[in-house]
């Protein structure tokens, strides 16, 4: 019971400034501080999307988001963390690809979609692939970080009680480097939806960015403003639900 309170509890207090944000946004709508044909009141955005966006085609286009992001996030985070931790054990591998990873870390990877659209085409591939890459260095980064700050102590139990390499791999390191991961793991998922959404704005014709693009572009803003809405309950959702993973693969976390 004192589980499930818990994370009542945290949903709550996560819940408390949107809702403040849209009661203030209201007000403001509906005394005419803000002009409702840029800034429609909440109430009426959310009328909009429960019912006229299902008619619109709006669940289609997020079915379609989630599955470019979930494909890609998945395959960039699992090899992310597998080059992290191989690099973070291995001075060969380190010295072979670290020089790349510099290098090439800071090109915003919205920048290379056009090259990537080009090679992958307009479909769905080239999106994972964006997705995909930019979850990748995040986790990366992050999970390399986490073997290198592994205590000196953890090495030197293992080589005393000669643990092999599979079991000092998966006992220790990983483990030990499960909040690290988490972090890179929280930050990919955030940075993926906004990639996906950017590369649908171009070269897409399903998809939340579509959406949005399509909705600027003919001034429908209440269906704009049910996009934008839809993108941040998606990011709610998925921080939440990693949150909920790390308190309970790395419950130390939040003890120290």
């Amino acid at each position: 019971m004192k589980f499930v309170n818990g994370d009542s509890k945290r949903l709550l207090i996560y819940s408390i400034s949107p809702a403040v944000l849209f009661l203030i946004w209201e007000v403001c709508a509906r005394s005419g501080l803000l002009d409702q044909r840029f800034f429609p009141a909440p109430s009426t955005i959310f009328h909009h999307l429960f019912f006229v966006s299902p008619e619109e085609g709006i669940v289609t286009d997020v079915i379609y988001s989630v599955y470019r992001i979930f494909v890609g996030y998945i395959i960039g985070c699992t090899l992310g963390v597998l080059l992290g931790v191989g690099m973070g054990l291995s001075h060969a591998l380190r010295m072979t690809f670290y020089p790349l990873i510099i290098v090439t870390y800071p090109i915003p990877k919205i920048a290379i979609l056009p090259l990537i659209m080009l090679i992958f085409g307009i479909g769905d591939l080239s999106k994972i692939v964006v997705v995909a890459i930019g979850s990748f260095f995040l986790v990366l980064m992050n999970t390399l970080h986490g073997v290198d700050s592994l205590a000196q102590i953890y090495h030197d139990v293992a080589a005393v009680y000669k643990i092999t390499r599979r079991n000092f791999v998966f006992k220790i390191v990983i483990p030990g480097s499960l909040p690290s991961i988490f972090t890179g793991l929280k930050l990919a998922i955030g940075y993926s939806l906004v990639i996906v959404v950017a590369a649908e704005f171009s070269g897409a014709d399903k998809g939340i960015g579509y959406l949005i693009w399509q909705s600027w572009e003919t001034f429908s803003i209440k269906s704009m403003y049910a996009g934008i809405f839809v993108i941040g309950v998606l990011g709610f959702i998925f921080s939440y639900t990693l949150d909920f993973l790390e308190r309970r693969m790395v419950p130390w976390k939040d003890k120290k």
